[in-house]
């Protein structure tokens, strides 16, 4: 018997341009100690649909025009909101997409995490806490008698999502719904997250409803697929029917936006651009602290026209190292040479100058794009700043930047809040192209992205690649991404270089173990 069954959802919003139904006639089953997953594109309701079911999406604007949504013989979606209020966190839980938005700053990991068992059961606090303690034990949190303590901004991502599960698993609930609960995490960290979930759903027989765009990690864990698109399922069915009998062009679209394959070097002489020797990134917590060696004694060289791809897990120091080549970090020891001229210590208008040849496109693009300028302003900023074009030209200059990065002229007076993701990293993408530079560090630009827009972006950098003769460094923890476009790979571990190589030197014969490890935890592994 299943566990909740969803029959003809429909939801939609009222907007300034009429009603959008986000939503239509969506219908599932989540079985006991099964897994559903829910994939699609952004925007094609995968989230709406399972946030309508816990009375989670605002209403107004948002409305539930219809359907049922029975579970434990109740239908979910005639529930008032205190009788919703009683099931959630109890009977059914969910783990949200970032765990950093969704913890309070100002409330310990502890007192986050007991706060469900004094609301549900009314333990006293000493019993809320032991059990408390347990579950972090169990999640894979260690010494939780400190953790107990810690703030959420204390924690890596990966251990924010392993609270975040503690706490939806504290009640023990007979469903959890998991949207994005491991995306931007690192290829090892998500390994060890969906591993948990796994045994956590045999072991206490929950069910779970898992939304994700990342079709890797769905193939390894679904034992029943729904594949969504503008808000209606077109094609369902178990791992192997889908992905080795994708019946609908949607499904087939998606699988073949997988990153797949190896990209085959054509440099064939070697000439570096940029040498790096012994960098050194240290902070210093405190006047007696010990040295946080965020990059250490790094040594490499960029070759004109390659990508090198960067990986490692979080706090590996890939961010660092890559902002420490455009002095966006401090350096406290070594040096980088870009073409011939040690930039280490230039500063002022020399080092503006060195600027304008070397370019970043940054994770987040709506952090990194200011929210009160439009396309217009943003392209145009670097082209006035470095003198790069007059005004009188400015209009050409930028038309063309949007068609180098695909992207609608009419779209030119927009800000950043008005587009999707895979639109506001184009914007980026072009504003790091404005002043023709011959360096760009990428880091993590597409890791937060649908499978078809990440492809699309890809493509987009490895032609921008080609056509502008551009050097760059990509930056990922995501391994089948960086075995697709680069043609060099190094590994980093502690602020360390490890392993260096051709990417086919690296993903087929890894030599040291870290290498090893990070490779072993590729999800989808059936499917590359």
């Amino acid at each position: 018997m299943a566990l909740l069954t969803v029959d003809n959802l429909q939801v939609s919003f009222t907007t300034r341009n009429g009603t959008h139904r986000a939503v239509k006639g969506v219908s599932f089953n989540v079985e006991p100690r099964k897994l559903t997953a829910i994939i699609g594109e952004s925007g094609s309701g995968k989230s709406v649909s399972c946030y309508a079911l816990l009375g989670l999406i605002p209403m107004p604007p948002g409305r539930i025009d219809g359907g049922t949504a029975l579970f434990d013989g109740q239908d979910l979606l005639t529930l008032s909101e205190k009788e919703l209020r009683a099931i959630r966190g109890r009977d059914i839980a969910m783990i949200f997409q970032d765990p950093m938005t969704c913890l309070n700053p100002f409330m310990t990991i502890g007192e986050q995490l007991i706060e469900p068992l004094v609301v549900h059961q009314k333990l006293p606090k000493k019993q809320a806490v032991t059990r408390a303690m347990a579950l972090l034990d169990e999640v894979g949190i260690r010494n939780p008698e400190t953790t107990y303590s810690a703030y959420p901004h204390e924690f890596s991502g990966g251990m924010r999502q392993r609270g975040m599960i503690a706490m939806a698993l504290i009640n023990e609930p007979r469903l959890l719904i998991a949207d994005e609960p491991t995306t931007a995490l690192d290829v090892t960290i998500q390994a060890q997250i969906l591993k948990l979930i796994a045994e956590l759903q045999q072991k206490r027989d929950i069910g779970v409803l898992f939304i994700s765009h990342d079709l890797a990690v769905v193939a390894d864990i679904a034992d029943h697929i729904v594949v969504m698109e503008q808000g209606e399922v077109v094609e369902q069915g178990s791992p192997d029917e889908l992905f080795n009998a994708a019946q609908h062009p949607y499904t087939q679209k998606l699988l073949d936006a997988i990153p797949t394959g190896q990209r085959v070097s054509t440099i064939t002489e070697p000439k570096p651009l940029i040498e790096v020797q012994q960098l050194r990134t240290w902070f210093y917590p405190n006047a007696n602290g010990e040295p946080v060696k965020a990059v250490d004694d790094v040594s490499l060289s960029i070759h004109r026209g390659e990508i090198l791809g960067l990986v490692g897990e979080s706090g590996s120091g890939k961010s660092t190292l890559g902002r420490g080549l455009l002095r966006l970090a401090p350096i406290t020891g070594g040096q980088v040479t870009f073409d011939g001229t040690c930039v280490t210590d230039l500063e002022g208008s020399v080092l503006k100058t060195f600027r304008r040849r070397m370019q970043m496109i940054f994770q987040d693009p709506f952090a990194s794009l200011n929210p009160r300028m439009t396309v217009y302003d943003t392209l145009a900023e670097p082209l006035l700043l470095h003198n790069i074009c007059t005004k009188a030209e400015l209009d050409r200059v930028i038309a063309r930047l949007m068609d180098d990065v695909g992207l609608a002229h009419s779209f030119i007076r927009k800000y950043p809040h008005e587009f999707s993701g895979g639109q506001r990293q184009r914007i980026a993408i072009g504003r790091a192209l404005a002043t023709k530079p011959e360096f760009i560090v990428a880091d993590e630009p597409v890791s937060a992205l649908d499978v078809t827009i990440q492809a699309q972006i890809l493509d987009l950098l490895m032609a921008l690649g080609s056509e502008y003769g551009l050097t760059m460094l990509f930056i990922s923890h995501d391994m089948a991404v960086i075995r697709r476009i680069a043609d060099r790979v190094v590994v980093m571990y502690h602020g360390r270089l490890v392993e260096q190589g051709s990417t086919d030197q690296v993903f087929n014969a890894p030599q040291e173990a870290y290498t090893q490890s990070l490779l072993a935890s590729i999800p989808g592994a059936a499917l590359h």
